[in-house]
């Protein structure tokens, strides 16, 4: 189950801990929208949901979206099946109809907080006699159902915390399960949705823990059995500080736009958290389900350090850039962010071919945090070709001619692999063999040849990348313009 609003960081491991855990136990992962509260409906955000667990890899097998048995998904769809649950609740005594208006409710509120005191309903409409309601109906006031909160819960196992209870009678007034406006609260209508889809199994953040003994109350009421809880402890900033939402710096699009991979994400999630032996980078959707074990979640909060989410991108990135089959769908991608980034400035359709653009992934990989890297300045020299003179060289060195010949005829030799060690003990020697230019000067020369720029990676770094052809092409075309 998901509150409205959209994805984030907190809610996406929510997700991740039931999908884990449901596939683990060869179960069903159902996504549940609570729309119950009709001030917080967000339009789209049940859509948005649903696509950002698509995105993240860990899609629900039952949901608005997909469907399933146990339909329709979405509370705000299933009124009615609420509305017969309070009636036999008060049918049977253990609700009742509560008319306090708005204003004394506000009015017990602030008393309470002027005396210091945790505010409650003072339970008065419980006393009503049924004469009593008969006439406040005739008279047409308004209404809403109330739970008797009886003194005397069971103790319940928790999954995570173990034996727990929380006398709510004694903390609490009588809570409303279902509004004037005939939408139910949380607690009616999660109560009824699990039993009524059969879920066996909630795991849900640790703020609904002290709830829980209430909503056992409802289950005896109605006379049904339970599923079994399990509480996860809150995701929290490294300093221990709350995620904010505010940046909208946790939602799940915000990474993707980012160019996170949704494995890092995940991997990040569960590595800070626990239900794990050990810990470990670079877990895989398949390797976190079947290294999971509930009884490992611990009951301390999950620091979350985020300066470290671009090493878990790098991890991930390298791996699907050695994975033939994810490798093809980078290919796709950093070819499109190369039109969309140099589009305008003359890229050759040469260095958006196929095989250039999988060599240079396959010579980067573990060098990238993001594709996006490869896009970055620094790297322009791999996209777009330099329109440099021989004059212009020539400035720098009179013997461009020689070093040009010089560095051909060594990529001709070399045209197997090269490797940077390779590369610079090599064009160590090629500098001996010139009269005068000292090496700094080579390189410089080189460095503008092959990129058109004075700064950037060193130029056995840049030869490397672009391959023996497109070297010797940069340097053809250099010398004879």
């Amino acid at each position: 189950p998901m509150v409205p609003g959209f994805l984030h960081l907190g809610g996406l491991r929510t997700a991740l801990y039931n999908y884990m855990f449901a596939k683990k136990q060869r179960g069903t992962f159902v996504l549940r929208v609570e729309d119950t509260d009709q001030n917080r409906v967000v339009p789209g955000a049940a859509e948005g949901i649903e696509d950002m667990l698509d995105w993240a890899g860990i899609p629900p097998d039952e949901s608005p979206r997909r469907g399933g048995s146990f339909g329709p998904y979405q509370q705000s769809h299933r009124l009615d099946l609420y509305r017969r649950a309070s009636d036999v609740l008060l049918e049977r005594g253990t609700a009742y109809r509560c008319f306090c208006t708005p204003q004394r409710l506000e009015l017990l509120k602030k008393e309470a907080l002027r005396s210091q005191q945790t505010p409650r309903y003072d339970n008065r409409c419980r006393h009503l006699t049924p004469t009593e309601v008969a006439e406040k109906l005739s008279r047409g006031l308004d209404w809403v159902v109330r739970f008797r909160l009886e003194k005397g819960v069971e103790p319940f196992r928790d999954l995570v915390y173990g034996w727990n209870k929380h006398e709510v009678a004694d903390v609490e007034g009588d809570p409303v399960i279902l509004k004037g406006d005939g939408f139910p609260t949380y607690h009616l209508a999660n109560v009824v949705d699990d039993h009524y889809m059969g879920i066996s199994h909630v795991l849900r953040g640790t703020e609904w823990l002290t709830s829980t003994s209430k909503h056992l109350l409802l289950y005896r009421a109605f006379g049904w059995d339970p599923p079994q809880f399990g509480h996860l402890p809150l995701l929290l900033n490294k300093d221990g500080g709350k995620l904010s939402k505010r940046q909208g710096d946790i939602f799940l699009e915000r990474f993707a736009q980012d160019g996170y991979l949704p494995e890092a994400l995940l991997d990040i999630i569960t590595n800070c958290g626990s239900g794990f032996a050990e810990k470990q980078m670079g877990r895989t959707l398949d390797e976190l389900i079947s290294q999971f074990e509930i009884d490992r979640i611990t009951t301390h909060s999950a620091l979350l350090d985020l300066e470290k989410l671009p090493e878990f991108n790098r991890i991930h990135l390298t791996r699907h850039i050695e994975n033939e089959e994810l490798r093809q769908k980078l290919i796709r991608e950093l070819q499109l962010l190369v039109e969309h980034v140099y589009g305008d400035q003359q890229v050759d359709q040469e260095v958006l071919e196929k095989e250039y653009v999988e060599r240079v992934l396959l010579l980067r990989k573990g060098h990238i945090s993001f594709l996006k890297n490869l896009v970055s300045p620094n790297y322009s020299y791999l996209w777009v070709r330099p329109s440099v003179s021989r004059e212009q060289l020539q400035t720098i060195s009179a013997e461009v001619d020689d070093i040009g010949k010089l560095v051909l005829g060594l990529m001709t030799r070399q045209a197997a692999v090269l490797t940077m060690e390779e590369l610079n003990k090599d064009l160590r020697n090629l500098q001996k063999q010139t009269k005068e230019t000292k090496y700094s000067t080579m390189m410089q020369l080189l460095r503008l040849a092959l990129s058109g720029q004075q700064h950037g990676p060193s130029v056995a770094e840049m030869m490397v990348t672009l391959g023996p052809k497109e070297v010797c092409g940069r340097i053809h075309k250099a010398l004879s313009s």
